[in-house]
Parts: structure tokens; C-alpha cells; sequence
């Protein structure tokens, strides 16, 4: 799999491009994105490693409405983050939509320019961690009384299935990214992790 870049799709919006059949989510991006403060220091340590990443979001549980392949809440507080980047422009038009509707501006686009391969290295060291605790969370809330929780159990699911299954390759082409600036051709060997 080769790292698909979801900036150019960022752009595309903020520049005025409508995101598809997602109107009642975003009536209008415009610079909103660029407006949103710096959040790095306190992302989310669940969010996977990419462009997108979740920090001080609102705990409103709306994020899996319209992005439920990509957004998760944690059991802390209730705050949003990414645990799959986007890899089609309607993944990332929704990836966006769900950013769109935290009044607290807790998601950013930035995470290419603060990632750095040794970082992502270190993510995925302690990868198991991360699927620890959505296991637990899928166990957790699998059963709750809350139909919000039950529904969110399947993306804890979800999640760490993709951590067993994928994330590896992701991160791979994700790292040679980072270093290349680029996407990997077919042939071109994968950095490891």
C-alpha cells in the first residue's frame, strides 16, 4: 500500500470546495481550518500517527456520526481523536466534517510537519498499549446500558483489529513519507518500523 497524501484534499475545502453530500455537517470550511490553535502538546496518545490528530476536543460524541472509520472517543473524558488516517478524498471530506463539528477546535491537520519518523518508531513500540486499552474499552462498553457506548465498542473494535492488521503497512509508507516527502513507488523498499 502506498501513503495517500490528504492535504491537497484539505486545501481543495478550505479554498472553497464544497465537501460532498456532507452539507448538513459543514455548511461552509472557508479558513476555519488555518484559525484552529496549535493543539500537538496535547494530542490525544491514541491518535494514530498522521496528518490528523485529535487534542482538547469538545466531549459532545459526534465525530462517529460522520466519521465512524476514523473517529474514536476515549474513556477519560469522552474527547475525540484518529484512529485511522484518512485514504480517499471522502474518507478525508469526513475526517474533516467530524474536525468541523468540535466547537473547542481540538483537531488539527499539522501532524506532518510535528511527526517525525523516530516518533512514529516510538508510537508504534508502544502500539500494544494502545490496543490494551481498546480492548478493554470494546469489553467495556460492548455491554453498557448507553447506546452511544455500544455503538463506539465496534470502533474500539475496529481499532484494534487494525492495529493487528494494517496500521503496520500504513505506517511504513507514512514514515517514508515523512522522510521522502513523497509516496513510495511499488517497487521502492518500505523503511521499517
Amino acid at each position: 500500500m502506498t501513503y495517500w497524501d490528504p492535504i491537497p484534499t484539505v486545501r481543495a475545502c478550505v479554498e472553497g470546495e464544497p465537501l460532498p453530500g456532507l452539507a448538513e455537517w459543514v455548511p461552509a470550511y472557508g479558513d476555519a481550518w488555518s484559525r484552529w490553535p496549535d493543539t500537538w502538546q496535547e494530542r490525544n496518545w491514541r491518535n494514530v500517527p498522521g496528518p490528523f490528530y485529535g487534542a482538547t476536543t469538545d466531549t459532545c460524541w459526534v465525530g462517529r456520526d460522520v466519521a465512524p472509520d476514523h473517529i474514536l472517543y476515549d474513556d477519560d473524558c469522552g474527547q475525540e481523536f484518529v484512529y485511522r488516517q484518512p485514504r480517499t478524498p471522502e474518507e478525508t471530506h469526513r475526517v474533516m466534517a467530524a474536525a468541523w463539528q468540535d466547537p473547542m477546535g481540538g483537531f488539527q491537520c499539522d501532524g506532518d510537519a510535528l511527526w517525525t519518523p523516530e516518533l512514529v518508531r516510538d508510537w508504534w513500540r508502544d502500539r500494544g498499549r494502545v490496543r490494551e486499552w481498546a480492548v478493554a474499552l470494546d469489553q467495556s462498553w460492548s455491554v453498557s446500558e448507553r447506546a452511544g457506548e455500544r455503538e463506539a465498542a465496534g470502533g474500539a473494535r475496529a481499532y484494534a483489529a487494525y492495529i493487528e492488521d494494517g496500521l503496520a503497512e500504513y505506517l511504513c509508507g507514512y514514515v517514508f513519507w515523512l522522510t521522502e516527502a513523497r509516496p513510495a513507488a511499488p517497487d521502492e523498499t518500505l523503511p521499517s518500523l
